[in-house]
């Protein structure tokens, strides 16, 4: 008889046929730019359930560009791992060819050439073309939403995320959980929640007061389709009060929560569920460190660390399934449930090409509905640039330095901090930034452009709290996103090392000199949690000082050396 696992080996390596003839075949394909929507959408029906997955959209209802990270570096037993691996050695991984449209979807290599050839990505018309056509081979497809949906635009700050529940709506998911969705602040996340025509799902949302499971957000749903019943259980983002201002949503705590996770999936298996999936805002490394502790979870739909891989990763006997980020892709997984357990799967993970896939007509509509009242805001040309502006990486990106520059210059500072988030398009060289633009790498609900002074040893204290959010080996003390950016302050970094001895060689860029630990230093940052919190908002600090520039010009930031990775 074979084994559960082999049947799951059997199953990835289904999953890795298609990728290879899948990418393979884009990459044959995009030399001669011959890529349809139907070699895209092109799938094997598999078994008798299919998953589809979409998760940290952040609001992104346009078709963008968004550049990989060429840096993402990986600790402990998830060194040289996957996602952390990238650039060259992440094609090579996967057999993709240099130049095909698979490089340019999933890697940063020749980025800016590669864009001028397959255009932007994305698009929630896009995303509905091709749900709409997964639903049409398979009808009783489970749409999951993985969260940091209502966040991310200057639309859906101005409506308090209401554009992004309008148009989600008419995508109708059958569940979602969530992250930022919080940083709207508890009272509208209610309003919003109680309205929604499908499930919000949070194991790990506590109720702060009484330490008990929120009401407002049920740990799970049950589902019957292709003759089998599946358990969804939705895992938030664990870490909200110490990644996002806790004082905007006090009345919920948060936390992994193994112990209540194990507990729900020994309920729902009690309640008949054949196959458990977790709708999951972890990130990848904690997704895998709690596949290794809870036991009986099928499928992990990871979010938050927007990682996308053309095939699943296999923890145990889970298999873990990353999709990206601000609707670049979507993950269709067909799963055969049988004798009351999983025994294989079929996956593709499928690129929103937006000039190869045809836009749904009916949310195209009220996408642009949505936009209408904000059209001439959005689109008013702030100035151009002659870099390519990308964020993601464990360390700056242009993007990241450019707003460094703005704070430097207009806060008249020493040094500028900007938090290591991993959301925000990519424009490549010779673009107009628009203010839509701008706020798409800035727009958040506690934006204010702060000016204090520090002492060099609290910017030291700073910087390896940061680093031990990042890189500490365990990934359940893994609770921030990338490396604090920095501007006018260089320094070097070990990761290998223990919390507080990480960084060293802090030196002021402007003169050259090493920071004084007792001196203070005037410092211009944004996005402190602090309620208290005063200054201008980020994106009018930022509109500013591109509007003098006029032409933006980046030259190459070598201010952080990285040792130890």
């Amino acid at each position: 008889m074979i084994s559960r696992r082999d049947f799951l080996q059997v199953g990835m390596a289904a999953s890795a046929l298609i990728g290879a003839d899948g990418f393979g075949q884009w990459s044959r394909l995009a030399a001669q730019q011959k890529l349809t929507q139907d070699q895209l959408l092109q799938f094997d029906t598999f078994g008798n359930v299919s998953l589809i997955h979409i998760t940290d959209i952040h609001a992104q209802m346009k078709p963008i560009y968004f550049r990989e990270p060429s840096v993402n570096l990986g600790v402990g037993g998830n060194k040289g791992a996957v996602p952390h691996v990238t650039g060259a050695d992440f094609r090579k991984l996967y057999g993709i060819n240099d130049g095909s449209p698979s490089h340019y979807a999933l890697s940063s290599g020749d980025f800016s050439a590669l864009a001028q050839g397959y255009g932007r990505v994305g698009g929630l018309d896009r995303v509905a073309t091709v749900i709409k056509a997964i639903r049409a081979d398979r009808p009783d497809a489970i749409l999951l939403d993985g969260g940091d949906t209502w966040h991310g635009s200057m639309t859906c700050y101005k409506t308090a995320g209401q554009d992004m529940v309008n148009v989600m709506n008419l995508l109708a998911p059958d569940a979602m959980t969530f992250h930022w969705e919080f940083t709207l602040g508890s009272e509208r996340v209610q309003e919003i929640v109680e309205s929604l025509p499908f499930a919000a799902l949070g194991q790990n949302i506590f109720d702060t007061e009484w330490d008990e499971p929120a009401p407002l957000f049920p740990p799970y749903k049950m589902f019957e389709r292709g003759g089998t019943k599946i358990a969804v259980i939705g895992q938030a983002f664990p870490y909200m009060p110490i990644a996002n201002p806790g004082w905007m949503f006090p009345e919920y705590s948060f936390g992994i929560r193994d112990e209540n996770m194990q507990a729900m999936v020994d309920q729902v298996r009690a309640e008949g569920a054949e196959c458990v999936v977790v709708l999951s805002h972890n990130g990848f490394d904690v997704d895998k460190k709690m596949a290794s502790i809870v036991s009986g979870i099928d499928v992990i739909l990871s979010g938050h660390t927007h990682d996308a891989l053309p095939e699943p990763a296999l923890a145990g006997q889970t298999i873990i399934v990353p999709s990206g980020s601000n609707g670049k892709f979507v993950s269709r997984v067909d799963l055969d449930i049988r004798d009351g357990r999983m025994m294989g799967f079929r996956h593709k993970l499928i690129p929103i090409f937006s000039d190869v896939i045809t836009p749904d007509a009916e949310v195209a509509a009220l996408i642009d509905a949505e936009r209408a009242p904000f059209v001439a805001e959005l689109s008013e040309v702030i100035g151009q640039t002659d870099s390519l502006l990308y964020r993601r990486g464990n360390f700056n990106g242009t993007w990241d330095d450019l707003i460094c520059d703005a704070l430097l210059s207009e806060r008249d500072a020493e040094i500028a901090l900007s938090p290591g988030v991993r959301w925000g398009p990519s424009l490549v060289q010779g673009q107009d930034i628009t203010r839509e633009d701008i706020f798409n790498v800035t727009s958040m609900t506690y934006g204010k452009a702060y000016r204090s002074e520090m002492t060099g040893e609290t910017l030291k204290a700073i910087l390896e709290d940061v680093a031990d959010n990042i890189f500490n080996p365990d990934p359940y003390y893994q609770q921030g996103g990338d490396m604090v950016r920095t501007g006018g302050l260089g320094y070097r970094i070990d990761i290998s090392k223990p919390q507080g001895e990480r960084i060293s060689n802090m030196t002021l860029l402007k003169t050259g000199e090493s920071l004084d630990p007792a001196r203070s230093y005037v410092i211009a940052g944004w996005a402190s949690v602090n309620p208290e919190t005063e200054g201008p908002l980020i994106w009018d600090v930022v509109e500013d000082h591109i509007r003098k520039l006029g032409t933006v010009s980046l030259q190459p930031n070598n201010s952080v050396e990285v040792i130890g990775a």
